[in-house]
């Protein structure tokens, strides 16, 4: 064979088979990162069903405090209400991520209300001595129901505690946008240059004040993570976070701010966003860049 055609073809077989390595490499990290993102779904949506559950058990509970009829017949209407949601949400898949962030928004209002009762009713607790030995009784029920709740580790043992649980931040107003060269806005994922999220902490009278760390996840349209800012703890397991921040929050509405510096050309697409906190999913949502 001419030299002149051999060597060519050498260097086209080289470049073939280094572009079948990559791809297959490429693959395998996208499944890789499909299946890690399947994974935290079911443990997001397992974490959702408990709560409700949760919730649900705590109507039992307060109804069996109080003698107030109209209190009880509001009891009961939420308690319908929430096991309703819960039905719901058992018979959605994991990835059917707009039933999801519906259910995921109805639990944050359930979690709400039943702040709003659980306050209302400790203070009629208070007043009246005579419900000692029913709240023991009480703590003894919640007690058991909490141990039965698979992969969740914190105790609640009483009234006080039930406090925590509607003690979690919720991150509202999510929005997260792109910023051209120029600092000015852009959905157009090429021209990406910076992307800028911001949020709220809600206003929660009964949460823990101080310093919080923010931890944020982007996933790409292809189901990567953009990275780039460590890990954090997350469900026993440890998750790559795109951005983080500390930010000191004292019960009132505390805006935040986040940046994250584009490295490499952004794809069209739908891009996922989920904020986390104090070991919990504060907040998520889903934007689209053409």
């Amino acid at each position: 064979m001419n030299k002149k055609i051999f060597i060519p073809l050498i260097i086209i077989g080289v470049l073939l088979i280094g572009g079948i390595v990559y791809l297959a490499l490429t693959l395998n990290q996208q499944r890789q990162a499909n299946k890690e993102m399947q994974e935290l779904a079911e443990l997001d949506k397992k974490e959702m069903e408990n709560e409700y559950q949760q919730f649900a058990n705590q109507y039992s509970e307060m109804k069996s405090q109080i003698n107030n009829d109209s209190i009880v017949a509001q009891l009961t209407a939420e308690q319908e209400r929430t096991q309703r949601l819960l039905a719901e949400l058992k018979s959605v898949k994991s990835n059917d991520a707009r039933e999801i962030a519906r259910l995921k928004r109805e639990l944050a209002t359930v979690r709400a209300v039943l702040r709003s009762y659980v306050i209302e009713i400790d203070s009629l607790n208070r007043l009246n001595q005579n419900l000692t030995a029913e709240n023991t009784r009480v703590k003894g029920q919640y007690e058991e129901a909490t141990r039965q709740i698979e992969g969740l580790n914190t105790e609640k043992a009483s009234l006080s505690e039930k406090v925590a649980i509607a003690s979690q931040l919720d991150a509202i107003s999510i929005n997260l946008a792109g910023k051209n060269k120029r600092g000015k806005n852009t959905d157009d994922a090429s021209k990406c240059k910076l992307l800028q999220l911001n949020f709220s902490l809600a206003k929660n009278v009964t949460a823990t004040s101080g310093v919080k760390n923010i931890y944020v996840r982007i996933t790409s349209p292809t189901g990567g993570i953009l990275g780039g800012a460590g890990s954090f703890a997350y469900e026993n397991r440890t998750l790559q976070c795109t951005m983080k921040k500390t930010v000191e929050y004292g019960g009132q509405e505390t805006a935040v701010v986040m940046y994250w510096t584009v490295s490499q050309a952004l794809v069209s697409g739908t891009y996922g966003v989920s904020i986390f906190a104090d070991g919990n999913m504060i907040g998520s949502k889903s934007f689209t860049f053409k």
